[in-house]
């Protein structure tokens, strides 16, 4: 995290003696050391309560995804069930061909070609 070598901690090591003294250094290390771990604890639990909010946030995002598939599914299933009538019309209607004329509409057309053409 920091790049500090040996060097550099006996540097501090002898300014802090020096700036202290060798009665209350222990102390003063002693007291550094208890807000640096209650510093690092702090940085872990605000960094699992992200984490936890962040995990929260994917499994709430993902069942509202799969809420909404499920919703889309219902509404395609709903247009092809309405489709469906009209759809097996069109086919009943394709195989089935052309409708023939009724068999009074022949014998009207060949009783008028007998009769002679009025002047």
């Amino acid at each position: 995290m920091f790049d500090i070598g040996f060097f550099e901690l006996l540097l501090i090591a002898i300014v802090s003696l020096v700036i202290i003294g060798p009665e209350r250094l222990p102390e003063t290390v002693r007291a550094v050391s208890l807000w640096i771990g209650r510093l690092k604890r702090s940085l872990r639990e605000t960094r699992s309560e992200i984490e936890k909010q962040i995990g929260a946030d994917d499994i709430r995002r993902q069942l509202h995804n799969e809420e909404i598939m499920r919703n889309l599914e219902a509404t395609r299933r709903d247009i092809e069930g309405a489709m469906e009538p009209e759809r097996a019309k069109r086919m009943h209607d394709h195989y089935q061909g052309p409708e023939e004329a009724p068999d009074h509409a022949h014998q009207e057309h060949s009783s008028r070609s007998d009769e002679p053409p009025k002047s």
